[in-house]
């Protein structure tokens, strides 16, 4: 029968074999292939545009989506923790006995009064963890919370919140992008928590996998190399595709000094590895 999937894969045949197709498809209908060539026809237009002297007419974004977001709300303004409702109208002196009262109740404690350790030891179980994810990362307090209360949901969201800015900021993924200082000091604020945790980011992962291969191996060099040192400890198929094969295209066209610096991430990426390789057999042996 002519349903919906099977009418969409015999158009994907038509398009590359018309003389196998006889039959005829409906104009309109529901999308179940996107083009893997979307992203390089975008780049090219807009290589080819801008050596023409002419402004791109539109601007492709991430791996073939057509439209990109507003820019009105910059990435660094998710990286503040907001006040709680609750407490904005109240004056210093409500907020500190707010505070005394919190520490000796089973209520919640606002995030945004943890100022010390020994606040966060006491009221560990009861944080209110901030709408903005964003500020976890700027939050020694709060990072180290995530390393004690292995809760799923804090990081789902913040992997969320984080691959959605990597994509949406990525200036070689997104076409005319005028940001890219943004970027290099939002990769380098990912970076800097990722040492801290000693551990790498799922999202970061997934981002540095999609976009290495439309990498030019010069934009924000030194961050993207840094972010390749953290990167989980996988299957060696899915490394030597992923991660090895992109950089060694670029690794053999590059300077000395690029290929130093892949060299060096490489070796911090092992002593990674071998680091947390060990933290794991000292627990499973202590257990």
């Amino acid at each position: 029968g002519m349903q919906s999937h099977l009418q969409a894969l015999l158009s994907l045949y038509k398009l590359f074999c018309p003389e196998q197709v006889t039959i005829t498809l409906p104009g309109k209908m529901k999308t179940y292939f996107r083009s893997s060539e979307g992203p390089w026809k975008a780049a090219i237009a807009a290589v080819r545009q801008r050596n023409q002297g002419i402004s791109p007419l539109s601007q492709a974004v991430f791996l073939g989506t057509s439209q990109p977001r507003s820019r009105k709300r910059k990435w660094n303004a998710q990286l503040v923790i907001p006040a709680s409702s609750a407490n904005t109208s109240h004056l210093q002196e409500d907020r500190e006995k707010n505070c005394f009262y919190l520490c000796s109740t089973n209520e919640s404690f606002p995030v945004e009064q943890l100022q010390t350790f020994p606040q966060l030891l006491q009221n560990i179980h009861r944080l209110e963890f901030p709408s903005q994810m964003g500020s976890v990362l700027t939050n020694p307090l709060l990072l180290h919370y995530m390393n004690c209360v292995k809760d799923e949901s804090i990081y789902l969201r913040l992997y969320y919140w984080m691959g959605q800015m990597l994509q949406e900021e990525c200036p070689w993924c997104v076409v005319d992008n005028p940001c890219e200082e943004e970027f290099r000091s939002f990769l380098e604020t990912i970076y800097k928590a990722e040492c801290f945790l000693q551990e790498g980011f799922s999202a970061c992962e997934e981002f540095l996998y999609k976009t290495l291969p439309l990498w030019d191996g010069f934009c924000c060099r030194s961050e993207i190399l840094r972010l390749v040192s953290w990167i989980p400890l996988s299957s060696s198929s899915d490394i030597k595709s992923y991660l090895y094969d992109p950089l060694a295209q670029l690794f053999f066209t590059s300077s000395i000094y690029f290929k130093c610096s892949v060299l060096e991430s490489m070796k911090e990426l092992l002593q990674n590895w071998l680091n947390c390789n060990v933290i794991q057999v000292d627990l499973e042996s202590s257990s």
